[in-house]
């Protein structure tokens, strides 16, 4: 590989054009903006109770209370009226249907940061460890969304200690803050690599949400472990660690087969190692050694090959790659070449078979 396609692969990676990283999941895609039930992927993992009028064996006086909550108009008046009940009533065995009624009216909330202000209100009205985890989830997605990345993993490392399987958060978080390194703050790198190898750890081991139905799942795992595999690989191979960043490649590659990033990394990384083999082989003395070497890097050479044909199969006719394009065809029709005989017979037959069927 030319060392100018290696500069224009990482202008791609820092653009975010690998298909992951124009993707960044969050609550407020498709007009789910927010929302404290657990229908948003993938940082949905909380089960909201629902609204339900007071049980009538309560005190009378706390059921009153507690219908101003019920009857209040909005999120913002609901919680000024749970606060008064909370004052009133702090042991009230009704303080869970209480904080049920303000969530209710949390989705209709659609301003960041009128989002943000409540949610932060309602954990200084319910904040009782099983309370505060009601709301926390929203938090955690309206911070995301207000980039105030702090405090998304302030609240996120809360929630995660008492919810370790919450794979929706983790996914969402690990996948935010590698996209937060690749524009320049590292700050997350460590929490966000930890994140995701636990949603991947939880998806591989078909650990279902209980908020989920099998379709659900079934297309949560579809859409987001091909994601975060190569979002982990970007930033092993930004590390330095290309042997885990090939293997989470090859496996986003198998998960995701029409996705041109990942072939476009794996041919770097293979290339790498190409390189690596010919400098070894014009250094080893003749012999059978130096013979076996060749071999290898004939062997590696063919690796990279089929990568570049796969990433430009998968690439035709994306505006993104027009210029890596160019100089991976360059690049490829050199080491073609060099493996049959100084022919280009049968290359464009092996990027067509990489092709994904047009419908």
């Amino acid at each position: 590989m030319s060392k100018k396609l290696r500069q224009l692969i990482c202008v791609v990676a820092a653009a975010g054009a690998c298909g992951v990283l124009l993707t960044m999941p969050a609550n407020a895609r498709s007009g789910n903006r927010g929302k404290v039930t657990p229908d948003n992927a993938p940082a949905a993992t909380t089960q909201q109770q629902p609204a339900a009028k007071p049980p009538q064996q309560a005190p009378e006086a706390e059921t009153k209370e507690a219908m101003k909550v019920q009857v209040a108009a909005d999120a913002a008046a609901r919680l000024q009226a749970a606060g008064e009940f909370v004052k009133k009533y702090p042991k009230s065995t009704l303080r869970p249907q209480v904080a049920g009624l303000v969530l209710e009216k949390f989705n209709d909330v659609k301003d960041d940061a009128q989002q943000i202000t409540l949610a932060e209100n309602f954990l200084t009205v319910f904040n009782e460890p099983t309370e505060a985890e009601q709301i926390q989830p929203f938090a955690i997605d309206a911070y995301v969304r207000a980039n105030r990345h702090v405090d998304a993993f302030r609240v996120a490392a809360v929630y995660l200690a008492r919810n370790p399987e919450a794979v929706g958060i983790l996914t969402q978080l690990s996948l935010h803050g590698i996209d937060q390194a690749r524009r320049g703050n590292a700050q997350f790198v460590d929490a966000s690599r930890q994140y995701g190898i636990k949603a991947i750890e939880l998806i591989e081991a078909d650990k279902k949400p209980a908020s989920f139905d099998d379709a659900r799942w079934a297309e949560y795992k579809t859409k987001w472990l091909p994601q975060l595999q190569q979002y982990l690989a970007v930033l092993a191979y930004t590390s330095k660690n290309t042997a885990e960043a090939l293997a989470r490649l090859e496996k986003a590659a198998a998960l995701n087969p029409a996705d041109a990033f990942n072939y476009l990394m794996i041919s770097d990384i293979q290339n790498v190692e190409y390189q690596r083999l010919a400098e070894e082989y014009k250094a080893a003395p003749a012999g059978a050694g130096k013979d076996e070497l060749l071999k290898k890097g004939q062997a590696q050479m063919d690796k990279v090959i089929d990568a570049y044909a796969h990433a430009l199969a998968l690439s035709e006719g994306s505006e993104q790659y027009k210029q890596v394009r160019e100089q991976m065809m360059a690049d490829l029709t050199s080491y073609y070449k060099y493996r049959h005989n100084n022919s280009v017979e049968g290359m464009q037959q092996l990027i067509d078979k990489y092709k994904t069927p047009k419908p």
